[in-house]
């Protein structure tokens, strides 16, 4: 890096610190630090939610998939497609209506009791503090990762404990920090705004020159075909040859893991009704319609722009740099490889924003936990506004501080990705049924939530538990975690009247397994729960049908262009039809 391209990240860095200082007058009480007094539009929140998905190590980790596994490891991730799908169009109007700060303070909307009240801490401390914690470090382990790798530090020493790699982390989280405590969840979303227009930028910028110095597109897929590796280009782990179907053992997905991603990872993950920071966008959104805006922006950005822009770049590093080692620094390696002064400050500055705005959000998220859910709920439940706010910045720091010694921990991104998804699997299932099924209790959901953390923790760390093939690691702990839920379940008693009949009157939740309640109680659904399936199924055959559309025209593979193509033009003519049927209807 040149001079000026220190220049620019420093020009940047003073930017969000400005618009930080400049949004904190917004900052009355704890829903405007939190929440954003729930003034967001869908476009912003929805940005929010992409910038917040798009992090320094997200490029690097798709460039670490596709170096090992090919295209179709991507799968990993794009599975989760079906659990935003489903945030977006099912369950985003729900929690609007719900009208709660957290989705742990939901917990003691929807059941009541000691038990709710146990939930609701337990449930707040896991994600505020380990969980959290380890994405914070995720993301700052990638920073670390990429400045090695593009030579602004090498890892000496300065003083003390100190080297300059932990300098480094430390000075960019600094300035992250004092913008989130300052500006609350206005500063870290129109932040976000920001970084993500500059990440965008930046990888179309690189992705760009790649392809040119490869020759071009063609070019580049001849010489990927030349390396004889197959799995590279397949969007699918098989291919179809004159001798038939075929698996394709390179891409190192098996067919039991390949199910688990689409038949289980997504509803089994404890994000499968939305969860954590994109329900805090959710949240913070004017009304029910810009939340289900907001999550249709985040569709379209996260896996139709972003996807293609990064793979593009992993399957260039294939050609251009053959003998990289470590296949996840391949975006950081090109970048300094092959662009110029300016042009590569602009690229650290992107990578350095994507950073910013996961991190932002992580700590005014994992704050929002321990100050609302825990402070205030069970330690000073009369706390004042400016007392609140004040434990929210302070609960930042701490936040950050875990974060930066976590990201010292592990030197595979793709790994800490893993381990995430391994202890955060098990309990989806009761969290989607919560919403449809009045038996479901606080009993059970806590049971389904400390299992699949302790059973996902014990198959991925412990050596004598470790089960190493992912997909059966998914099926064991899913499985074990739902019987010891339904055990809960079937021992504890139902929630009460009174609390059952609250959470009917303020959410309104559709299908047969709140049929008699809703009738009982004089309450009518806002959507038929037939007409949610069928627009969650066509939603979902419409994105993946855009992806692999895209995706197959960009390699050059005309047949599956127009099969997905073919498959998303009649999925949006299904909801097309649907809406002009309930509309006619209604009149």
């Amino acid at each position: 890096m040149t001079l000026v391209d220190w220049f620019i990240l420093a020009i940047y860095l003073l930017i969000s610190l400005v618009l930080g200082v400049f949004l904190a007058r917004r900052n009355k009480d704890e829903d405007d630090y939190f929440v954003a007094g729930r003034k967001l539009t869908g476009w912003l929140a929805g940005a929010s939610m992409a910038a917040t998905t798009f992090s320094i190590d997200t490029p690097l980790y798709v460039a670490g998939l596709v170096g090992t596994r090919g295209l179709a490891g991507n799968w990993e991730w794009w599975s989760f497609a079906l659990a935003h799908v489903a945030m977006t169009v099912v369950f985003a109007p729900m929690w609007r209506r719900s009208g709660v700060l957290t989705d742990a303070a939901f917990t003691e909307l929807r059941y009541g009791g000691s038990t709710a009240a146990w939930l609701r801490g337990i449930k707040a401390f896991l994600l505020a503090v380990p969980i959290n914690c380890i994405g914070i470090g995720y993301a700052f382990l990638a920073l670390r990762k990429v400045a090695e790798a593009f030579g602004m530090v090498d890892g000496h020493q300065i003083f003390g404990i100190f080297t300059d790699s932990l300098t480094l982390l430390v000075v960019v989280g600094l300035f992250m920090l004092l913008y989130t405590i300052l500006g609350g969840l206005w500063a870290v979303v129109v932040n976000d705004f920001v970084q993500l227009l500059l990440a965008l930028f930046g990888a179309l910028t690189l992705a760009f020159v790649v392809i040119h110095e490869c020759g071009g597109m063609s070019q580049m897929l001849a010489s990927l075909e030349e390396l004889n590796r197959p799995e590279l280009l397949s969007i699918f782990p098989w291919v179809w040859t004159k001798d038939g179907f075929k698996w394709i053992e390179s891409a190192g997905i098996s067919a039991a893991t390949f199910m688990a991603f689409l038949s289980l990872q997504w509803w089994s993950f404890r994000r499968s009704d939305g969860g954590g920071e994109f329900v805090q966008r959710i949240l913070a959104t004017k009304n029910e319609q810009q939340a289900e805006l907001a999550g249709w922006v985040f569709l379209v950005i996260n896996y139709l722009l972003r996807s293609w822009l990064w793979i593009v770049v992993a399957l260039s590093a294939l050609v251009l740099i053959p003998s990289q080692q470590d296949w996840e620094l391949s975006y950081p390696l090109l970048a300094v490889r092959y662009l110029p002064p300016v042009a590569l400050g602009i690229v650290v500055v992107s990578l350095v924003a994507a950073f910013m705005s996961t991190v932002s959000t992580s700590l005014n998220w994992g704050s929002s936990y321990l100050t609302h859910d825990l402070y205030k709920r069970f330690l000073r439940p009369k706390a004042g506004q400016k007392e609140l706010i004040l434990v929210g910045q302070s609960t930042c720091v701490f936040l950050l501080g875990i974060g930066i010694i976590t990201a010292f921990l592990s030197d595979s991104i793709g790994s800490i990705f893993r381990l995430v998804i391994a202890i955060g699997t098990g309990p989806g299932v009761v969290l989607v049924l919560r919403w449809f099924w009045w038996r479901i209790n606080a009993t059970a959901e806590l049971a389904a939530m400390t299992c699949g953390f302790f059973v996902g923790f014990t198959t991925s760390v412990i050596p004598v538990f470790r089960i190493e093939d992912y997909g059966l690691k998914l099926i064991f702990t899913t499985i074990l975690t739902a019987i010891v839920w339904l055990i809960a379940l079937v021992l504890t008693p139902p929630e009460s009247d009174e609390v059952l009949e609250k959470f009917v009157r303020l959410v309104k939740p559709p299908g047969p397994g709140w049929r008699h309640l809703r009738k009982r109680f004089g309450v009518k659904p806002v959507e038929s729960f037939g007409d949610l399936i069928v627009r969650f199924l066509l939603s979902a055959g419409m994105l993946f049908g855009l992806l692999c559309s895209s995706g197959s025209f960009l390699l050059h593979q005309q047949r599956g262009g127009w099969l997905g193509l073919i498959c998303a033009v009649f999925c949006v003519f299904g909801m097309k039809r649907n809406v002009l049927k309930k509309a006619f209807s209604l009149h």
